[in-house]
């Protein structure tokens, strides 16, 4: 069984307003030479691009998938967003949340994002392959039940793991959100569940403002199902890698899940507009392996990931390269063009004293 990588040219055709990178264009705000909003279809092309000139692609299974259903949306989504939702875009667009803008015909494109994720979700769980990627645009991991936020406009995860729940592929299902912003949305949705472990990994205070703290653990039946772990701004390699070992993956193993789904954003790289951290691909790649070592060893390999932020035109590729190379046990790398200068950048000694100090505090803390 073949990695399999799911996309559809449609995705790359999603629009924002007129914004100026995060502010709305309009009084001081001048719009922007290069145009729009930081997530934009080419950090996501480029990844295709690059794989098509280094043949990883010929590696890969690529699949198209349908969009996700009205029935799909609405195991997740309030009939009143979903509505007011499809009638704006169909008046040609708007804002209907916060930072998070469209075009006309978003509806679609959205349904068509978290139709990716589901179709990725279930040929894992139909054994059809090991594991897969679905390059999801609009992204996801921030919108809630009924409010859009952070550029996304459905809910792709949560909208592809109940259909699989629905639908009685799975039981149990375990999300790694790895975007440098805390995953709120995926968590809200699952917050007060015990058959959905959700873990953020992210930046602290970054974006939301007001969301992703530790001791946010879940409530009811979901009371410690729910792991942030935020990082200080300056976090690279060695720590975020901690963190995985350290956090993560524990939980993940204590919970024993069906599958494992990854929010994989790539921002937490050191180029990122809107991250502060200094992850490589090497970052990537490391946790990567660790995943699929973990996934090999508890859940027989199902591993799904769902692309979320990382908006590095440059960078945003040879991060996904590495990661897909990984996933699917290619040969073809994609050298880092910035390795060396990325390694000679990494937080010194005292720093890595520090955040290990508070990985440790966290660790220390779980049950």
């Amino acid at each position: 069984m073949s990695t399999a990588f799911f996309y559809d040219e449609q995705s790359f055709w999603h629009s924002g307003g007129n914004y100026s990178f995060l502010a709305p264009v309009g009084g001081l705000i001048q719009p922007a030479a290069t145009g729009g909003l930081p997530e934009n279809p080419e950090t996501k092309r480029r990844l295709v691009n690059l794989m098509n000139v280094t043949r990883l692609m010929d590696d890969l299974t690529v699949m198209r998938a349908p969009p996700a259903s009205q029935i799909d949306l609405i195991r997740v989504h309030t009939g009143d967003f979903l509505t007011t939702f499809r009638k704006t875009s169909d008046k040609g667009g708007g804002e209907t949340g916060l930072r998070a803008p469209y075009g006309p015909g978003g509806y679609e494109l959205a349904a068509l994002s978290a139709g990716q994720a589901k179709a990725a979700l279930f040929s894992v769980l139909d054994g059809e392959f090991t594991n897969a990627y679905a390059l999801t645009r609009p992204p996801g991991h921030h919108c809630l039940r009924d409010w859009q936020n952070g550029f996304c406009l459905l809910a792709n995860i949560a909208i592809a793991v109940e259909a699989a729940i629905a639908d009685g592929k799975t039981g149990r299902v375990a999300v790694l959100d790895w975007d440098v912003h805390h995953g709120n949305g995926t968590e809200a949705i699952f917050y007060d569940r015990d058959d959905v472990l959700t873990v953020s990994l992210h930046q602290e205070r970054n974006y939301p403002l007001d969301t992703g703290d530790f001791k946010d653990r879940g409530e009811g039946h979901g009371e410690g199902t729910n792991l942030n772990i935020p990082l200080p701004p300056g976090a690279g390699h060695n720590t975020w890698l901690e963190a995985i070992d350290r956090l993560a993956i524990p939980a993940i193993q204590s919970f024993k899940p069906d599958v494992i789904v990854i929010a994989c954003g790539f921002d937490a790289a050191a180029f990122d507009p809107l991250g502060r951290m200094l992850c490589s691909v090497d970052t990537f790649r490391q946790m990567t392996r660790r995943v699929l070592d973990l996934a090999g060893d508890i859940c027989q390999g199902r591993l799904v990931m769902a692309h979320e932020g990382g908006y590095s035109e440059m960078y945003v590729p040879f991060c996904g390269h590495a990661t897909l190379q990984e996933m699917s046990g290619s040969s073809i790398d994609a050298p880092d063009p910035f390795a060396e200068t990325l390694r000679e950048r990494q937080p010194g000694k005292a720093f890595e004293a520090f955040a290990s100090g508070l990985i440790a505090e966290m660790a220390d803390a779980l049950p």
